[in-house]
């Protein structure tokens, strides 16, 4: 009966829409002029319109990149209160999605009807939108209810893009009976739906984590640079074997008694304590199993391997059997719903051959060990707990729930182990995988040479810090597609220049210059040719969407490549977009410096960037968001440091003027926004007064205004970003979740001085790393670790960048103000006690770096060895202790002082000893 009803429903809809397509209504428009209508198009499409045959035709072209086109008429509707809205449409193009929007009077509340891949034909088509198929696209609005709209717009947002032309005749309103009441039913059983309800009715262990009410938590495994390719591991041992994918789930039959991940202590650990080869460890008692999983060869050509270990840890010998199931499920779990929605993955057909696993239809998984059974069913791990053995060469099943898993039975001595190995190749790959235990050697070889570039040696409290640092380095490689840089693999899997231009600099500072250049030459060719950077660019193109942050962020990313390797060509061949994105920031910032932003109300936005959604928190609505002033700013200052490097006196004119402009233009804006709100702090927006301190971090660095801003502002913005997290974390204050893009305030509040928050502040976010042997964070973490939300990619490469840089800046970093480098600002100071801590191989704009810091019962003793050159400040360490001044102080044999709490050294190599 429940397979029929989907069929039902679609045949009384289609009877219903049929019974409103013969309703003519009241005609809006018959398209019989262009008059009314205008053609839009985002940065680089062409569109025009033209009368054709009694109808009006959008004719467009893509040109290759991200957008739209479309044509838009002011036309005030009032609606009914049940309608249809109808047109026809017919043309030629490729698939891309087709849009009716309707806006309201303000402009800022759009609602849509769309019709994804939408490909029209020669003929007319009759394209209907009743009332419940018209939703809320986007808006501030808090009722959501369309009653009124002023103007209408038909557009095309691109899927495969292409050219085209779609002609569009009569639109109508047409008025419908009120709806009946609607009786109470259920919701359509979705597969997620279906899974949830089944794990429900079992016990806890049958199905995964994520179908049984609780939170999951994963780690990424992959090839530098092999996103496309990249598995998931959860916590439990469960292996997504590739994006979208069916996953591999262990359990262990012990006679009668079917082991699962909810009758173990598991526990989760990485290779080193750092390296992306993450292990699951399930202890029954005397029985364990390891799950280790790596990813063996390069990006787009490499095999997944995932080796399993049985133990019996007791004084008899036991017969087992391991049971690896392939199951419809990916690791990603049903509360993840963006760009790769979790929860199931079809498995329609099963077929095993030899030592090979077929899925529908395509051979993905080989067993090295020979096999004792395969055994398939859709209630697989039910039939496993009854005791009963569904063997079998091949399933199908319509629904995509085939689930079939390879036996290996075992007589295990006691302390013995035996070990299983599968290996799923990428598409590219090809060839036998060769000896795993090389392999495995190999890989992990490589990973060290490429995360140990810098060496940080620290006592063993702090080895947790230096080991996620060097875990995030990894996480950054891995989620990269090629050269570009992604913040995830499954709900972002996109390139944000913001994104890049963070992992960027953490990629430079640990010597990773080569993919720093790859994904500047990558992303910089898809600037518009008005000289607008892309705030994101995927498989459709360079993405048109406003964010006024973007076009400082790829100058930053230009110049800080540059300042890390010094190479000219590459700077001679980036400069034209340099220039370009400078000339556009020009034009954006002049549209506001207009006599109606010098009223009282509105000074405040006064030669600001104009307001766009690049903060998420503004999404609703634009804003003129600070975090949009403070990148276009760093892009000003350093297209005058790359213009001056290359020699150009009058760029370095012309640019500075507008620097300098815009830099008096966006501190009077903070005054004026300060003075309007009434608040004693730097906002996030200059019309709204708000408080972001993460978003303000980006002022300090990389922005570089510390030294600029008024002192007290900034200190009070940080001062109440303290005291909250503070309230936060001693409970004193309600909150369900935050973001981890907070780690980025650790290396502000080093800047600042404030050493021992920076440390408090560590320990609380150290503790919401889950599983925290995994050396990661989530985009989203909640306070209660198995409430079911959606976290985002897990781990998640922008917030590994925020972690890098902020681990860094407490053992070294650059001070926009003098050019110093600042040693130890942000180290406790009980690490310098025994051996201390040293650093060696630091990439700096002078060259690598790296010091040596100890203390004994007399004396502090640094050390720092002849390489780089010195910056323009000096190397340059605080004194850490302010009830106790420092005492005598030699450097390299001569007397040496303080001021203001800083020893200032000119000269390497320099050996600094400092009585206490």
């Amino acid at each position: 009966m429940s397979a029929l009803r989907p069929f039902a429903v679609a045949i009384l809809s289609f009877a219903c829409l049929a019974a409103q397509a013969t309703t003519p209504g009241r005609l809006l428009d018959g398209f019989d002029t262009v008059g009314p209508w205008q053609a839009l198009h985002t940065d680089d499409v062409e569109a025009s319109l033209k009368e054709k045959d009694g109808a009006l035709c959008l004719d467009f072209d893509f040109h290759g990149v991200s957008g739209s086109a479309s044509l838009r008429r002011n036309l005030p509707i009032a609606f009914p209160d049940n309608y249809a809205l109808s047109f026809d449409v017919r043309g030629d193009m490729k698939p891309n999605t087709l849009q009716l929007k309707l806006i309201d009077a303000s402009g800022d509340n759009v609602w849509w009807h769309q019709r994804a891949a939408f490909v029209p034909t020669d003929a007319w088509q009759h394209i209907e939108a009743p009332k419940g198929d018209i939703d809320f696209a986007w808006g501030p609005t808090k009722d959501r209810s369309l009653k009124r709209s002023a103007a209408i717009e038909l557009l095309v947002y691109v899927e495969q893009g292409g050219k085209g032309e779609l002609c569009f005749d009569n639109l109508r309103l047409a008025p419908l009976p009120a709806e009946p009441p609607r009786a109470a039913s259920a919701p359509p059983a979705t597969p997620n739906a279906l899974f949830e309800a089944k794990a429900k009715q079992v016990r806890r262990g049958l199905y995964p984590r994520g179908f049984s009410g609780e939170q999951s938590y994963w780690t990424i495994v992959g090839a530098d640079g092999g996103s496309r390719d990249s598995a998931l591991v959860s916590e439990d041992g469960a292996v997504e074997v590739t994006k979208g994918g069916f996953s591999i789930e262990p359990f262990v039959l012990d006679g009668k008694s079917l082991i699962t991940w909810a009758d173990v202590k598991t526990a989760q650990s990485l290779l080193d304590g750092y390296l992306p080869i993450p292990s699951v460890n399930w202890d029954a008692g005397d029985i364990g199993l390891t799950t280790q999983v790596f990813a063996d060869g390069k990006a787009g050509a490499s095999h997944l391997v995932m080796r399993y270990t049985l133990h019996n840890r007791g004084k008899t010998p036991r017969e087992l059997t391991l049971a690896l199931m392939a199951r419809p499920f990916q690791v990603n779990p049903p509360t993840q719903f963006l760009n790769t929605p979790g929860g199931t993955s079809r498995i329609d057909d099963l077929a095993w051959r030899g030592r090979t696993l077929s899925v529908n239809g395509t051979p993905r998984l080989t067993s090295v060990q020979p096999v004792d059974d395969f055994v398939a069913a859709t209630s697989l791990a039910e039939q496993l707990e009854a005791g009963k053995r569904p063997s079998t060469n091949a399933m199908h099943d319509a629904d995509g729930f085939a689930q079939g898993a390879l036996l290996y039975r075992f007589t295990l001595p006691a302390g013995g182990d035996r070990e299983v190995d599968l290996v799923v190749p990428s598409p590219g790959a090809h060839g036998a995988e060769g000896d795993l235990a090389d392999a495995l050697e190999h890989t992990a070889a490589q990973w060290r040479e490429k995360l140990n570039r810098v060496q940080l040696s620290v006592p063993a409290v702090g080895q947790p810090i230096v080991d996620t640092l060097r875990s995030a380095i990894a996480q950054i490689l891995v989620s990269r597609d090629g050269p570009a840089l992604q913040p995830g693999t499954r709900s972002y899997a996109r390139t944000w220049v913001r994104d890049g231009a963070m992992m960027l600099e953490g990629l430079l500072r640990t010597g990773h210059e080569d993919i720093a250049g790859d994904f500047v030459r990558w992303y910089a060719p898809h600037q518009f040719s008005n000289g607008k950077v892309p705030c994101c660019v995927d498989a459709r193109g360079s993405d048109p969407v406003p964010e006024n942050d973007s076009h400082g962020e790829l100058v930053f990313s230009i110049a800080e490549l540059y300042r890390y390797t010094h190479d000219r060509d590459m700077l001679d061949d980036m400069w034209p977009h340099v220039a370009r994105a400078v000339a556009f920031m020009d034009q954006l910032r002049r549209s506001e410096r207009t006599p109606a932003n010098q009223s009282a109300d509105r000074q405040a936005l006064y030669g600001l960037m104009p307001a766009s959604i690049s903060h998420e928190g503004y999404s609703a609505k634009p804003m003129h968001s600070y975090w949009d002033d403070f990148w276009a700013m760093k892009g000003y200052d350093d297209a005058v440091e790359l213009a001056a490097a290359r020699g150009d006196s009058d760029a370095v004119r012309e640019i500075g003027a507008s620097r300098d402009e815009f830099r008096h233009d966006l501190h009077a804006s903070i005054e004026a926004a300060v003075a309007q709100h009434r608040i004693d702090f730097i906002p996030g927006a200059a019309e709204l007064g708000d408080f972001d301190a993460t978003s303000t971090t980006i002022a300090v660095s990389p922005g570089g205004e510390q030294g600029r801003l008024p002192p007290k502002l900034l200190e009070n913005t940080f001062e109440r970003y303290w005291q909250g997290f503070v309230e936060r974390r001693d409970g004193k204050k309600a909150w369900d979740d935050y973001t981890p893009y907070e780690l980025r305030t650790i290396g502000t509040f080093v800047r600042l001085g404030w050493r021992d928050r920076a440390r408090e502040l560590i320990a609380f976010f150290f503790a919401d790393r889950r599983p925290a042997a995994w050396n990661q964070w989530a985009e989203v973490v909640g306070r209660d670790p198995r409430k079911p939300r959606f976290v985002g990619d897990m781990p998640h490469a922008w917030i590994a960048s925020d972690y890098v840089r902020s681990a860094l800046d407490m053992f070294a970093y650059e001070r926009d103000g003098d050019h110093a480098m600042v040693l130890a600002a942000g180290i406790p100071v009980t690490w310098l006690d025994g051996k201390g801590v040293a650093l060696e191989g630091l990439r700096t704009p002078y060259g690598q770096f790296g010091y040596s810091l100890r203390r004994d019962a007399n004396n502090v003793t640094l050390s720092i060895p002849k390489g780089p050159a010195i910056p323009p400040g000096g190397f340059v360490l605080p004194w850490f202790d302010a009830k106790h001044p420092p005492g005598k102080t030699v450097v390299n044999g001569k007397p040496a002082s303080w001021m203001d709490g800083e020893l200032t050294i000119r000269e390497l190599p320099a050996n600094v000893t400092i009585a206490l």
